[in-house]
Protein backbone atom coordinates (compact mmCIF):
# COMPACT_ATOMS: atom_id res chain seq x y z
CA UNK A 1 0.00 0.00 0.00
CA UNK A 2 1.32 3.93 -0.59
CA UNK A 3 2.51 5.36 1.54
CA UNK A 4 1.80 9.16 2.59
CA UNK A 5 3.81 11.86 1.56
CA UNK A 6 4.25 15.48 3.12
CA UNK A 7 2.69 18.17 0.75
CA UNK A 8 3.59 21.96 1.74
CA UNK A 9 2.01 24.07 4.27
CA UNK A 10 -1.49 25.12 3.18
CA UNK A 11 -0.92 23.83 -0.55
CA UNK A 12 -4.21 22.05 -2.08
CA UNK A 13 -3.10 18.86 -3.59
CA UNK A 14 -4.62 15.49 -4.87
CA UNK A 15 -2.64 12.08 -4.49
CA UNK A 16 -3.27 9.27 -7.24
CA UNK A 17 -1.66 6.13 -7.48
CA UNK A 18 -0.90 3.76 -10.24
CA UNK A 19 -0.05 0.30 -11.20
CA UNK A 20 3.03 -1.70 -12.24
CA UNK A 21 2.25 -3.98 -15.30
CA UNK A 22 4.01 -7.31 -17.12
CA UNK A 23 3.33 -8.17 -20.21
CA UNK A 24 1.77 -11.93 -20.41
CA UNK A 25 3.08 -11.74 -24.23
CA UNK A 26 5.60 -9.15 -25.74
CA UNK A 27 5.66 -9.75 -29.58
CA UNK A 28 8.50 -7.41 -30.98
CA UNK A 29 8.63 -6.54 -35.08
CA UNK A 30 11.16 -5.19 -36.68
CA UNK A 31 12.36 -1.68 -36.48
CA UNK A 32 10.70 0.88 -37.77
CA UNK A 33 11.71 3.92 -40.08
CA UNK A 34 10.42 5.84 -37.01
CA UNK A 35 12.55 4.21 -34.92
CA UNK A 36 10.25 2.04 -32.94
CA UNK A 37 8.99 -1.68 -33.24
CA UNK A 38 5.61 -2.85 -33.83
CA UNK A 39 4.40 -4.92 -30.84
CA UNK A 40 1.71 -7.94 -29.86
CA UNK A 41 1.63 -7.24 -26.51
CA UNK A 42 -0.86 -8.68 -23.80
CA UNK A 43 -0.66 -6.35 -20.61
CA UNK A 44 -1.73 -7.56 -17.08
CA UNK A 45 -1.72 -4.31 -14.26
CA UNK A 46 -0.56 -6.36 -11.05
CA UNK A 47 -0.69 -4.64 -7.77
CA UNK A 48 2.32 -3.01 -6.87
CA UNK A 49 1.40 0.84 -6.73
CA UNK A 50 3.44 4.16 -7.71
CA UNK A 51 1.61 7.06 -5.51
CA UNK A 52 2.17 10.22 -7.00
CA UNK A 53 1.17 13.44 -5.22
CA UNK A 54 0.33 16.75 -7.28
CA UNK A 55 0.15 20.31 -5.20
CA UNK A 56 -0.59 23.61 -5.59
CA UNK A 57 2.42 26.03 -4.32
CA UNK A 58 3.08 30.10 -3.82
CA UNK A 59 3.48 31.24 -6.95
CA UNK A 60 7.13 32.11 -5.50
CA UNK A 61 7.96 28.07 -4.67
CA UNK A 62 9.85 26.46 -7.35
CA UNK A 63 8.31 23.46 -8.63
CA UNK A 64 9.88 20.33 -7.46
CA UNK A 65 9.91 16.72 -8.18
CA UNK A 66 11.13 15.09 -4.47
CA UNK A 67 11.11 10.95 -5.20
CA UNK A 68 11.38 8.36 -2.04
CA UNK A 69 11.06 5.24 -2.25
CA UNK A 70 13.00 1.75 -3.11
CA UNK A 71 15.71 3.07 -5.93
CA UNK A 72 14.45 6.76 -5.05
CA UNK A 73 18.03 7.72 -6.25
CA UNK A 74 17.79 6.45 -9.85
CA UNK A 75 14.89 8.58 -10.58
CA UNK A 76 14.97 11.86 -12.46
CA UNK A 77 14.21 14.96 -10.52
CA UNK A 78 14.27 17.57 -12.93
CA UNK A 79 11.75 18.04 -16.13
CA UNK A 80 12.41 15.00 -17.60
CA UNK A 81 10.82 13.23 -15.14
CA UNK A 82 7.89 11.38 -16.81
CA UNK A 83 5.58 12.42 -13.90
CA UNK A 84 6.72 16.33 -14.72
CA UNK A 85 6.22 15.81 -18.62
CA UNK A 86 2.51 15.04 -17.60
CA UNK A 87 2.12 17.39 -15.25
CA UNK A 88 3.73 20.10 -17.69
CA UNK A 89 1.52 19.02 -20.71
CA UNK A 90 -1.85 19.33 -18.82
CA UNK A 91 -0.86 22.52 -17.02
CA UNK A 92 0.07 24.19 -21.19
CA UNK A 93 -3.12 22.58 -22.08
CA UNK A 94 -4.98 24.44 -19.26
CA UNK A 95 -3.07 27.62 -20.11
CA UNK A 96 -2.25 27.65 -16.36
CA UNK A 97 0.37 29.51 -14.37
CA UNK A 98 0.04 27.29 -11.63
CA UNK A 99 3.55 26.28 -9.26
CA UNK A 100 2.81 23.00 -9.31
CA UNK A 101 5.09 20.87 -6.96
CA UNK A 102 5.30 16.64 -7.26
CA UNK A 103 6.31 14.27 -5.12
CA UNK A 104 6.36 10.36 -6.18
CA UNK A 105 6.54 6.97 -3.71
CA UNK A 106 8.12 4.12 -5.63
CA UNK A 107 6.48 1.14 -5.54
CA UNK A 108 7.45 -0.30 -8.78
CA UNK A 109 11.03 -1.47 -9.75
CA UNK A 110 13.19 1.07 -10.84
CA UNK A 111 14.33 0.21 -14.89
CA UNK A 112 13.25 -3.47 -14.39
CA UNK A 113 10.76 -3.73 -17.46
CA UNK A 114 7.36 -3.14 -14.91
CA UNK A 115 6.98 0.47 -16.21
CA UNK A 116 7.18 2.17 -13.01
CA UNK A 117 8.05 5.15 -14.72
CA UNK A 118 5.08 5.16 -16.91
CA UNK A 119 2.88 4.69 -13.96
CA UNK A 120 4.43 7.94 -12.20
CA UNK A 121 3.08 9.72 -15.55
CA UNK A 122 -0.14 7.92 -15.41
CA UNK A 123 -0.80 8.76 -11.65
CA UNK A 124 0.49 12.47 -12.35
CA UNK A 125 -2.18 12.52 -15.33
CA UNK A 126 -4.74 11.98 -13.29
CA UNK A 127 -3.79 14.11 -10.27
CA UNK A 128 -3.05 16.70 -12.42
CA UNK A 129 -6.49 16.81 -14.22
CA UNK A 130 -8.29 16.51 -10.45
CA UNK A 131 -6.55 19.65 -9.05
CA UNK A 132 -6.84 21.75 -12.31
CA UNK A 133 -10.26 20.66 -13.11
CA UNK A 134 -9.66 19.65 -15.93
CA UNK A 135 -12.35 17.29 -16.13
CA UNK A 136 -11.08 14.99 -18.85
CA UNK A 137 -12.50 11.49 -19.34
CA UNK A 138 -10.77 7.86 -19.40
CA UNK A 139 -10.62 8.48 -23.27
CA UNK A 140 -8.67 12.10 -22.77
CA UNK A 141 -6.28 11.08 -20.26
CA UNK A 142 -5.20 7.60 -22.59
CA UNK A 143 -4.68 9.49 -25.63
CA UNK A 144 -2.51 12.30 -23.99
CA UNK A 145 -1.13 9.61 -21.75
CA UNK A 146 0.20 7.81 -25.49
CA UNK A 147 2.30 11.46 -26.18
CA UNK A 148 4.23 10.41 -22.83
CA UNK A 149 5.11 6.59 -23.74
CA UNK A 150 3.95 3.43 -24.86
CA UNK A 151 3.03 2.29 -21.74
CA UNK A 152 1.01 5.19 -19.72
CA UNK A 153 -2.09 4.69 -21.65
CA UNK A 154 -2.58 0.57 -20.31
CA UNK A 155 -1.08 2.45 -16.46
CA UNK A 156 -4.51 4.63 -16.81
CA UNK A 157 -6.47 1.72 -17.87
CA UNK A 158 -5.50 -1.04 -15.98
CA UNK A 159 -6.80 -4.83 -15.73
CA UNK A 160 -5.83 -6.84 -18.66
CA UNK A 161 -5.61 -5.81 -22.28
CA UNK A 162 -4.46 -6.02 -25.80
CA UNK A 163 -1.68 -3.66 -26.71
CA UNK A 164 -0.91 -3.05 -30.51
CA UNK A 165 1.46 0.01 -32.12
CA UNK A 166 4.05 0.92 -29.99
CA UNK A 167 1.84 -1.04 -27.33
CA UNK A 168 -0.31 2.36 -26.97
CA UNK A 169 -3.08 1.16 -28.69
CA UNK A 170 -5.19 -0.64 -26.36
CA UNK A 171 -7.95 -3.36 -26.28
CA UNK A 172 -9.74 -4.58 -23.05
CA UNK A 173 -9.77 -7.97 -22.52
CA UNK A 174 -12.86 -8.20 -20.10
CA UNK A 175 -13.02 -11.32 -19.68
CA UNK A 176 -10.08 -12.15 -18.28
CA UNK A 177 -10.32 -11.55 -14.52
CA UNK A 178 -8.89 -14.83 -12.69
CA UNK A 179 -6.75 -14.07 -10.52
CA UNK A 180 -2.94 -14.58 -11.68
CA UNK A 181 0.11 -14.84 -8.45
CA UNK A 182 3.58 -13.68 -9.45
CA UNK A 183 6.75 -13.68 -7.72
CA UNK A 184 8.70 -10.88 -8.72
CA UNK A 185 12.59 -11.13 -8.46
CA UNK A 186 14.59 -7.99 -8.62
CA UNK A 187 17.62 -7.96 -9.77
CA UNK A 188 20.73 -5.43 -8.67
CA UNK A 189 20.80 -3.12 -10.95
CA UNK A 190 18.61 -2.14 -13.92
CA UNK A 191 18.22 -2.18 -17.94
CA UNK A 192 17.26 0.26 -20.23
CA UNK A 193 14.73 -0.31 -22.54
CA UNK A 194 15.99 1.55 -25.61
CA UNK A 195 19.09 -0.55 -25.04
CA UNK A 196 17.73 -3.87 -24.97
CA UNK A 197 15.32 -3.00 -28.09
CA UNK A 198 18.75 -2.25 -29.67
CA UNK A 199 20.56 -5.91 -28.73
CA UNK A 200 17.41 -7.44 -29.95
CA UNK A 201 18.11 -5.76 -33.00
CA UNK A 202 21.48 -7.16 -32.95
CA UNK A 203 21.07 -10.26 -32.28
CA UNK A 204 18.56 -10.86 -34.57
CA UNK A 205 20.81 -8.90 -37.57
CA UNK A 206 23.68 -11.53 -36.19
CA UNK A 207 21.49 -14.74 -36.08
CA UNK A 208 20.22 -13.89 -39.92
CA UNK A 209 23.55 -13.69 -41.20
CA UNK A 210 24.12 -17.40 -39.83
CA UNK A 211 21.01 -18.66 -41.05
CA UNK A 212 19.73 -19.13 -37.54
CA UNK A 213 16.72 -16.79 -36.87
CA UNK A 214 15.91 -15.77 -33.07
CA UNK A 215 13.33 -17.53 -32.38
CA UNK A 216 9.49 -15.36 -32.16
CA UNK A 217 6.94 -15.50 -30.19
CA UNK A 218 3.63 -16.08 -32.34
CA UNK A 219 0.17 -14.69 -31.71
CA UNK A 220 -1.97 -13.91 -28.73
CA UNK A 221 -5.27 -16.00 -29.49
CA UNK A 222 -4.79 -19.16 -27.51
CA UNK A 223 -3.38 -16.61 -24.74
CA UNK A 224 -6.78 -14.67 -24.87
CA UNK A 225 -8.95 -17.99 -25.08
CA UNK A 226 -7.07 -19.37 -21.96
CA UNK A 227 -6.96 -16.08 -19.87
CA UNK A 228 -10.82 -16.02 -19.75
CA UNK A 229 -10.92 -19.61 -18.15
CA UNK A 230 -9.72 -21.27 -14.25
CA UNK A 231 -6.33 -22.56 -15.81
CA UNK A 232 -3.27 -21.03 -14.09
CA UNK A 233 -0.90 -23.72 -15.63
CA UNK A 234 -2.78 -23.39 -19.19
CA UNK A 235 -2.08 -19.49 -18.81
CA UNK A 236 1.91 -20.22 -17.79
CA UNK A 237 2.40 -21.84 -21.00
CA UNK A 238 1.33 -19.65 -23.52
CA UNK A 239 3.20 -16.80 -21.89
CA UNK A 240 6.40 -15.32 -24.24
CA UNK A 241 8.72 -12.23 -24.87
CA UNK A 242 10.50 -11.66 -27.37
CA UNK A 243 12.82 -9.30 -25.27
CA UNK A 244 14.02 -11.94 -22.88
CA UNK A 245 17.35 -13.08 -25.35
CA UNK A 246 18.56 -9.44 -24.93
CA UNK A 247 18.12 -8.69 -21.29
CA UNK A 248 19.61 -12.49 -20.62
CA UNK A 249 22.60 -11.23 -23.43
CA UNK A 250 23.40 -7.57 -21.60
CA UNK A 251 22.75 -9.84 -18.14
CA UNK A 252 23.33 -13.49 -18.20
CA UNK A 253 23.37 -13.27 -14.38
CA UNK A 254 19.46 -13.72 -15.08
CA UNK A 255 19.68 -17.14 -16.10
CA UNK A 256 20.41 -18.31 -12.87
CA UNK A 257 17.43 -16.59 -11.42
CA UNK A 258 15.29 -18.15 -14.16
CA UNK A 259 16.67 -21.35 -13.44
CA UNK A 260 16.13 -20.75 -9.23
CA UNK A 261 12.58 -20.38 -10.19
CA UNK A 262 12.06 -23.02 -11.80
CA UNK A 263 13.80 -25.24 -9.74
CA UNK A 264 11.59 -23.89 -7.31
CA UNK A 265 8.76 -25.20 -8.42
CA UNK A 266 6.86 -22.10 -10.59
CA UNK A 267 5.06 -22.74 -13.26
CA UNK A 268 6.52 -20.89 -15.74
CA UNK A 269 9.25 -18.32 -15.50
CA UNK A 270 10.45 -15.06 -18.18
CA UNK A 271 12.09 -11.85 -17.80
CA UNK A 272 9.45 -9.09 -17.39
CA UNK A 273 9.43 -7.03 -20.73
CA UNK A 274 12.73 -5.59 -20.95
CA UNK A 275 13.68 -6.56 -17.81
CA UNK A 276 15.97 -7.39 -15.74
CA UNK A 277 13.13 -7.83 -13.16
CA UNK A 278 12.25 -12.02 -13.73
CA UNK A 279 8.66 -13.30 -13.37
CA UNK A 280 7.31 -16.32 -11.69
CA UNK A 281 3.49 -17.48 -12.55
CA UNK A 282 2.17 -20.18 -9.97
CA UNK A 283 -0.89 -21.89 -9.32
CA UNK A 284 -1.96 -20.17 -6.26
CA UNK A 285 -1.12 -17.82 -3.61
CA UNK A 286 0.25 -20.74 -1.50
CA UNK A 287 2.65 -21.77 -4.33
CA UNK A 288 4.26 -18.12 -4.93
CA UNK A 289 4.74 -18.28 -1.24
CA UNK A 290 6.99 -21.52 -1.27
CA UNK A 291 8.48 -20.21 -4.53
CA UNK A 292 9.08 -16.55 -3.34
CA UNK A 293 10.96 -18.12 0.08
CA UNK A 294 13.14 -20.67 -1.89
CA UNK A 295 14.13 -17.95 -4.46
CA UNK A 296 15.00 -15.49 -1.80
CA UNK A 297 17.47 -18.42 -0.05
CA UNK A 298 19.09 -18.52 -3.33
CA UNK A 299 20.47 -14.99 -2.87
CA UNK A 300 19.98 -14.63 -6.84
CA UNK A 301 17.82 -11.58 -6.53
CA UNK A 302 18.29 -8.29 -4.47
CA UNK A 303 14.49 -8.36 -3.49
CA UNK A 304 11.49 -11.17 -3.80
CA UNK A 305 7.94 -9.57 -3.91
CA UNK A 306 4.86 -10.95 -3.78
CA UNK A 307 2.01 -9.51 -6.31
CA UNK A 308 -1.12 -10.30 -7.98
CA UNK A 309 -3.37 -9.09 -10.81
CA UNK A 310 -5.38 -7.95 -12.85
CA UNK A 311 -5.95 -4.80 -10.71
CA UNK A 312 -7.35 -1.37 -11.60
CA UNK A 313 -5.62 1.46 -12.97
CA UNK A 314 -4.61 5.16 -12.50
CA UNK A 315 -6.92 6.61 -9.86
CA UNK A 316 -7.27 9.42 -7.10
CA UNK A 317 -6.90 8.31 -3.42
CA UNK A 318 -8.56 10.81 -0.94
CA UNK A 319 -6.56 9.23 2.04
CA UNK A 320 -2.72 8.03 1.27
CA UNK A 321 -3.12 5.51 3.31
CA UNK A 322 -6.10 3.72 1.76
CA UNK A 323 -5.39 0.41 -0.44
CA UNK A 324 -5.38 0.96 -4.25
CA UNK A 325 -8.20 -0.61 -6.59
CA UNK A 326 -8.12 -4.64 -6.38
CA UNK A 327 -10.66 -4.91 -9.47
CA UNK A 328 -10.01 -3.41 -13.23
Amino acid sequence: MPRDVSTPAGARAVTAVAPAKINLHLGVGDLRADGFHDLLTVYRAVDLWEQVTVALVDDDDPDVVVVSGPGAAQVPTDRTNLAAKAVDLLRGEAGSGARLAIRIVKGVPVAGGMAGGSADAAAALVATDRLLGLGLGRAALEERAARLGSDVPFCIRGGTALGTGRGETLAPLLHARAEQHVVVAIADGGLSTPVVFAELDRLRAERSETGRDLPRSGGVEALVEALAGQDPARVAGLLANDLEPAALSLMPALRKTLRAGAEAGALHGMVSGSGPTCLFFCADREQAIAVAAEVSETGVAREVRLTHGPVGGAHVIDNPQQTPQKTP
